[in-house]
């Protein structure tokens, strides 16, 4: 088990971040994966991550996602918050990790990624701040410098958000901007 930043290097560390990476089912969703009787599948996305993927996507941090599997409803939802950056059924997200890094010519100590399970692990051993939700997987824990208090899909994201926005004294515009 790696040891975890207090939050002093955890503060550290988030103030340099220019690329944050997210990871879908188990993340930015409960990992519920939804079918209706006609085979639709459907995801529940937490609308406060929403607000904070819009803002971070404001900043001049980048904000991406690479998943493993494929879905319309996750096209739609990050073209609805701008992101940019989406990179769908990505068995191996590390391939598509190291290419975006080279795209935006950023290195890894400049990268965070927040992930949840196994498939997750080999980009959260080359970033500088590897990220994991509340319900990870032992296997994405315990490579983690931190976990946010939250479950995925239920209000996660919007840590990771807030933390690096008020790492950055980047979240007060964003709140006198919503008064």
């Amino acid at each position: 088990m790696v040891k975890q930043y207090s939050q002093e290097e955890l503060m550290a560390v988030a103030k340099d971040i220019k690329l944050v990476v997210f990871d879908v089912d188990g993340v930015l969703t409960d990992s519920g994966l939804y079918f209706s009787d006609d085979g639709r599948e459907y995801k529940k996305f937490n609308s406060k991550d929403g607000l904070g993927l819009s803002w971070l996507a404001q900043t001049d941090i980048t904000v991406a996602i690479i998943t493993g599997r494929t879905s319309p409803i996750v096209a739609e939802r990050m073209k609805a918050l701008k992101i940019n950056h989406v990179y769908q059924g990505r068995m191996n997200k590390l391939e598509t990790y190291h290419n975006l890094l080279n795209a935006l010519q950023l290195n890894h100590s400049q990268a965070a990624y927040v992930g949840d399970d196994a498939i997750d692990v080999a980009i959260m051993k080359e970033c500088i701040l590897p990220i994991t939700v509340a319900d990870a997987h032992d296997s994405a824990k315990s490579v983690a410098k931190w976990v946010t208090k939250n479950k995925g899909g239920h209000g996660a994201g919007r840590e990771v958000c807030d933390l690096l926005l008020n790492a950055q004294n980047k979240m007060l515009d964003f709140l006198e901007s919503h008064q």
